[in-house]
């Protein structure tokens, strides 16, 4: 059976990152098997990365190669009924989604705001893990934003970025229904994997007060919450 290797829980969602979040609602979205093993420690990931798959001996790591694969080796029909500019705006919303990461990792890690509540957050809900290996990680992260270019702003600059990417999605999410029709496709896994994260975090981000302020992108998440919840 496939395995999923990923970030464990946090606020009541299947992984606290949002690229395994996506490939597990992708996962269970599509009918596919699979078991979900949560672990902290990426070093042995492709890429030295989470999420990754083993299956049936072959590991792939990076959520999109992961999602190809599935959908190639499972004859997972999702995404079959789409026309070229729907799958367009697929890979404009993957990339979207690419840069609001890197405002949620550092609103969650960097933003001195909120980094004691997500620290606080992971000791309570995984006592394994240390308040030194904690900061460890801080420091590691502060490092990859500088680099990346979300290190160099203010946080408030930061959370303007993460909002007017939020501002994007508002306005493509429909009232009802999946980005898509009547049904959820790949895309849906996708914008769940991030929007649940800000929704059902227990902090009081920007982020998230601008996601609970619309209705649209909270009846989305709860949707695919609900369709994705339960044993894998």
């Amino acid at each position: 059976m496939l395995t999923l290797y990923s970030y464990p829980t946090l606020f009541g969602v299947a992984d606290n990152n949002g690229y395994g979040l996506k490939v597990c609602a992708f996962l269970k979205l599509a009918g596919v098997p699979f078991v979900h093993e949560h672990i902290f420690d990426a070093s042995s990931a492709p890429r030295g990365q989470l999420p990754y798959i083993v299956d049936n001996g072959e590991t792939i790591g990076d959520s999109g190669a992961i999602i190809a694969h599935v959908t190639r080796k499972y004859g997972v029909t999702m995404d079959d009924a789409l026309t070229p500019a729907q799958r367009d705006t697929d890979l404009l919303v993957t990339r979207l989604l690419d840069d609001l990461y890197w405002v949620m990792s550092y609103s969650r890690w960097k933003d001195e705001r909120y980094w004691k509540q997500f620290r606080d957050a992971l000791l309570r809900e995984h006592p394994q893990l240390t308040e030194e290996g904690l900061a460890a990680a801080k420091e590691f992260n502060a490092k990859r934003y500088y680099y990346q270019g979300i290190g160099r702003y203010e946080p408030d600059q930061a959370m303007a970025r993460g909002l007017a990417d939020l501002r994007v999605l508002a306005n493509l999410i429909p009232a009802e229904g999946f980005v898509h029709g009547p049904k959820p496709s790949t895309i849906d896994a996708g914008i769940y994997g991030f929007i649940a994260n800000i929704y059902f975090y227990d902090i009081d981000t920007p982020l998230k007060k601008f996601v609970v302020a619309h209705d649209n992108m909270v009846h989305h998440c709860r949707a695919i919450h609900d369709a994705v919840s339960g044993s894998t």
